[in-house]
């Protein structure tokens, strides 16, 4: 690894983040807490319901569908509404799939509402990174919400798997509101009662965070304008040499990852032995090795380095092959955490490339809403390959073996299309990297 590694230099290193910095981690932790609470306790309602097992892992392309359909128009609602406004509804909109969850909805209908949200929250969440802070802490800044993230993903899968245990749900349960009949009977019922708490306290956050300086840019006057705005943003981030690396390598992590995160459920019952509650476990134990290759990325790397951490992805995907050949919790966790920390180190720098190119070709928002549609669309496609696989009774060792292989050959087509554009634009490549070296001080 010490390969793909260089220290951040000169002044960047001691500059100190803005206050509203600080705000909008803390509303992004409690958001993101809830969201990996909730899908938890989405996989336990379905599961405790008789519900068949290719809707446990429909729940993630559920929840990326939003995505994918908003994309053309979240981007620049972003940029034309004051972000932290936007953050705020967005998780309003949360607290209605949870009410919807738990009072009739079918989940995975509910659960495409949370998504609904989350995707409108996104863009502005990222976006406003680029306008409160110089593009000198860009990549330290993705390194701590990254970091923030993953360890919300780390408690989030923990919080969900406790409350729907026996030990904690039975003390929700028996708290009783005189005269209302909440119709809250299951322990998944109560910790998804639980979420909506959480997603209002990150709302409340939401409130406090600054109106930055930079200018609010109009919506398009029609829907069909939008559309049209989005694909050019769309096609011109997938033309830049950059960008469009970066923008590939992003969107094959997370399609990869957030089915992973079921997947890894579904392989810790079956290898393991483990319930929902263990099995929720190891994914924060993934999640615990995410964090530190994040932190590590964001102390470590240059924004003009970011390309050279590819071959880890191939690394990445050769060792989700080896799950199965796991049998053990003692080897699983280590093993784990190192794929997480490969994982961390590579999207961290990757994703600040890609915000630092998006940020030079068009507003933060729209950039923000580009590589969402990308890769959520992914997580959407594999995720939808995966369910159906399943209800024609593809086992989890199978998954694996198809996502391994999936992320080590792509890895390898992105990492062969890089070295083909040095080659044929050499002078296009070489000036964008001196930009982003440029911009990193």
């Amino acid at each position: 690894m010490n390969g793909f590694v260089m220290p951040i230099r000169g002044a960047a290193r001691h500059e100190r983040m803005k206050k509203g910095f600080y705000t909008i981690m803390a509303a992004q932790f409690f958001s993101s807490l809830a969201d990996n609470a909730l899908f938890v306790a989405a996989v336990e309602l379905l599961k405790t319901s008789g519900q068949p097992e290719w809707q446990r892992a429909a729940l993630v392309p559920m929840f990326a569908l939003f995505y994918v359909i908003l994309a053309p128009f979240v981007g620049a609602i972003a940029d034309a509404v004051p972000k932290g406004r936007v953050m705020f509804f967005s998780n309003l909109i949360k607290v209605v799939g949870c009410l919807m969850m738990l009072f009739g909805s079918h989940p995975l209908m509910a659960y495409a509402i949370v998504g609904l949200g989350a995707a409108a929250y996104s863009p502005a969440k990222y976006g406003i990174l680029t306008e409160l802070l110089p593009n000198s802490q860009l990549v330290k800044a993705n390194g701590w919400i990254e970091g923030l993230t993953i360890l919300s993903i780390i408690l989030g899968v923990l919080l969900g798997g406790q409350l729907v245990g026996h030990a904690i749900s039975s003390h929700l349960l028996a708290i009783d509101l005189p005269g209302i009949d909440t119709g809250i009977d299951t322990p998944p019922e109560a910790a998804i009662a639980s979420m909506v708490l959480l997603y209002a306290l990150a709302a409340a956050f939401n409130l406090r965070i600054p109106r930055t300086e930079a200018p609010l840019q109009p919506l398009a006057h029609s829907f069909f304008g939008l559309v049209r705005d989005f694909s050019r943003c769309n096609s011109r981030l997938w033309a830049d040499k950059l960008g469009q690396i970066s923008l590939a390598t992003t969107t094959l992590f997370w399609g990869v990852s957030g089915n992973l995160r079921y997947i890894v459920l579904a392989w810790a019952a079956v290898a393991l032995g483990y319930d929902t509650t263990l099995a929720s476990s190891l994914v924060g134990v993934v999640a615990i090795g995410t964090a530190a290759g994040a932190v590590a990325a964001s102390l470590r790397m240059r924004l003009d380095q970011a390309t050279r951490v590819i071959p880890l992805g191939i690394t990445m995907g050769l060792l989700v092959i080896g799950m199965n050949y796991i049998t053990s919790s003692w080897i699983a966790a280590p093993f784990l955490i190192v794929l997480g920390a490969l994982g961390g180190f590579l999207v961290v720098p990757m994703n600040a490339l890609l915000q630092h190119r998006g940020h030079n070709l068009m507003g933060a928002g729209r950039s923000i809403a580009v590589q969402n549609f990308n890769e959520q669309a992914c997580i959407l496609g594999l995720g939808a390959l995966y369910a159906g696989m399943t209800k024609l009774g593809l086992s989890a060792f199978g998954a694996i073996t198809i996502f391994g292989v999936v992320v080590a050959g792509l890895m390898w087509l992105i990492r062969h299309w890089h070295q083909r554009n040095c080659v044929n634009h050499r002078t296009e490549v070489d000036h964008l990297l001196a930009l982003a070296r440029s911009d990193q001080h």
